[in-house]
């Protein structure tokens, strides 16, 4: 029997799950059951959740948690995060705390500009398309005035165009180089159109001058954002950081950034653990985790060399540490206002202008890079994972309440293992 489908995108969600049982699932009624499960039985807020993407069939549910007790520029917050990793929010909440009595977490955004680009092929005289631009320049801002009229309202915009010979990396290819300010809103569809809408400007004739041939490839914005960036930092005296040998473990505690900063094997790792915290707040206020990760990570390799977003120092017996991550959000425009519990976490939040949402992201990630550096060179990350990971294993067990109780009770000063927990329960059903 073909797998194969047409015309799937016209039929109803329910001749979709039908096909999929058919096709797939040997027309069991189990899938479907799993799938309507997840329906949300307010049709209105269902229709809302179908209308995000094409092709939906149900609800994939992510937990929803809350990191309290962050003190960030002086002020109280309860961060909002979407994960699925257990250990993640438990982390953050402890950081949190931690630092709320050291003086709490210090945040700034350094620059805010995003960067979009018409990239397009010419085989001329590079002088003559020099000269073309600069005639054309101011057109290329008239092209787009009605696009960003609104936008210039908010204090954004287009700020600069740019001509950039990109003919040493490949033959004939240039590229108009745009840098935009979006104000709140993270832009994707604003510097779009307008790129668009100069790109169409570009290549027409003019009565200054024309240059022929110029083949337009593409238009489209960068998710590369280095000067949309933001810092956040913690400080406090080296023996306030440790209850016991606050010098050897501050110490151990820089090394690790350092060996992170040398090895890319580990600054992976060690810059997935900062995306933990990061990713878990873009999530939760409906803002778009892909891009903002594949600008991050292209930061970090921006010597070459693939490093630590974090770094730290010790001077004068002042131990700081602190994160400059680029963060290209948005708390208006996307899902920020249409998803009802992005709206939520926004409203949380304060409904925190853009900037200075990526000042409460980027708290985030330091603070699960803290808590994850300091459990590495202390006890290790495995016992405080384990621990927390204790309670999805005796869930895949199927215990009963009384045996989770008594497992729980049982690992409360032992090593969790996933091989542990399954002797210990079936020990226990065994002597029952």
């Amino acid at each position: 029997m073909s797998k194969a489908v047409s015309g799937f995108s016209k039929l109803s969600k329910s001749e979709k799950i039908d096909w999929l049982s058919v096709t797939f699932f040997n027309n069991s009624d189990k899938i479907k059951k799993v799938l309507q499960q997840y329906w949300n039985s307010n049709n209105v807020l269902q229709n809302l959740h179908d209308d995000f993407i094409e092709n939906t069939i149900s609800n994939f549910y992510m937990p929803f948690a809350i990191a309290p007790n962050f003190v960030i520029n002086g002020k109280i917050y309860a961060i909002p995060m979407v994960i699925e990793e257990s250990s993640v929010v438990a982390a953050a909440s402890l950081v949190a705390k931690f630092w709320s009595t050291r003086g709490g977490f210090k945040a700034n955004v350094i620059s805010t500009t995003k960067i979009g680009q018409v990239h397009f092929m010419y085989k001329g005289d590079k002088q003559e398309l020099q000269n073309y631009f600069s005639l054309k320049k101011k057109e290329l801002f008239i092209a787009t005035a009605d696009i960003t009229k609104n936008m210039r309202k908010r204090g954004g915009g287009i700020l600069d165009i740019e001509l950039r010979d990109k003919t040493g990396d490949l033959a004939n290819y240039y590229q108009l180089h745009v840098t935009f300010e979006t104000a709140d809103s993270m832009g994707a569809n604003f510097i779009n159109s307008c790129l668009e809408a100069i790109a169409n400007e570009f290549k027409k004739d003019t009565s200054t001058g024309s240059v022929q041939d110029i083949q337009i490839v593409m238009s489209i914005l960068s998710n590369y954002v280095p000067e949309c960036l933001v810092r956040a930092e913690v400080s406090c005296k080296v023996e306030d950081l440790y209850a016991e040998n606050a010098e050897i473990l501050t110490k151990k505690f820089i090394q690790a950034i350092q060996i992170a900063n040398a090895e890319p094997h580990r600054a992976v790792t060690h810059n997935k653990g900062i995306m933990n915290g990061v990713d878990a707040v873009v999530l939760a206020t409906g803002n778009d985790f892909r891009a903002v990760e594949s600008g991050a990570h292209a930061y970090a390799s921006k010597t070459g060399t693939y490093k630590s977003l974090t770094n730290a120092t010790i001077e004068n017996g002042i131990f700081k540490f602190w994160i400059e991550i680029p963060l290209a959000v948005g708390t208006v425009g996307g899902l920020t206002k249409l998803h009802p519990l992005s709206k939520l976490s926004l409203e949380l939040l304060g409904n925190p202008s853009a900037k200075e949402l990526m000042e409460i992201i980027a708290v985030a990630g330091l603070a699960q890079n803290f808590a994850a550096l300091r459990a590495l060179t202390t006890t290790g990350i495995q016992k405080g994972h384990m621990k927390m990971h204790l309670t999805n294993i005796i869930k895949q067990l199927g215990a009963s309440k009384e045996e989770k109780a008594f497992l729980i009770n049982y690992f409360e000063h032992k090593t969790v293992t996933h091989n542990a927990v399954v002797e210990a329960y079936q020990k226990l059903v065994g002597d029952k």
